[in-house]
């Protein structure tokens, strides 16, 4: 009996729209992985969202993979933000029999004994950098000081209303004001 070959498949995902996820496909590519387009999946979810409640990735997961293949994602984050949800993931895909790949860690292949090490060595030190963010942030915010998001938009609705008073149009406030178009459009109709 002949194998089968190994088939390949790729994720990607970013946070927002802004971003273009086929970097990451650029990514894999660079480094030697051809992956069909039909086998890279992506999708614009944050990475706080657990891998298999996301849209694309769970479809991946109960759907196009199967034993034997191999995922390759270009960052660890793109698996997910936290340990727990990492290792359940990668462990997930190991019972299935699926190769898991991810290109940022020194140990590329998650399922050798050493990349199963990295992992959870490399999950452990970005959950202890977010819980140290965190921490900074709080004590950031303890000092009187300092304030918490963004500053108010008093000024900027004033300017906009009074723009919109003098009968320009959002596109021609927009220009007038040097701020974005979506900017006028969040402020066009607030009252003061």
């Amino acid at each position: 009996m002949i194998g089968v070959a190994m088939r390949t498949f790729g994720y990607g995902r970013c946070s927002t729209d802004d971003q273009n996820p086929l970097v990451q496909r650029r990514e894999l590519k660079d480094r030697g992985y051809e992956i069909e387009e039909s086998r890279f999946v992506y999708e614009i979810v944050s990475g706080g969202v657990p891998a298999m409640q996301r849209k694309e990735f769970a479809n991946l997961v109960n759907h196009k993979l199967e034993t034997g293949d191999r995922l390759v994602v270009a960052k660890l984050d793109r698996l997910g933000r936290n340990n727990v949800d990492v290792q359940n993931t990668v462990s997930q895909l190991l019972e299935r029999g699926i190769k898991v790949c991810c290109l940022d860690i020194p140990v590329q292949d998650l399922t050798s004994s050493e990349g199963k090490l990295m992992l959870q060595l490399m999950a452990s030190f970005a959950e202890f950098e977010k819980a140290r963010n965190r921490e900074r942030t709080m004590a950031g915010l303890a000092d009187s000081s300092k304030k918490s998001g963004r500053p108010p938009a008093t000024k900027t609705t004033k300017a906009v209303i009074a723009s919109r008073a003098q009968g320009r149009s959002q596109s021609e406030t927009a220009r007038s004001l040097g701020i974005s178009l979506a900017t006028v459009k969040r402020h066009w109709n607030k009252q003061l």
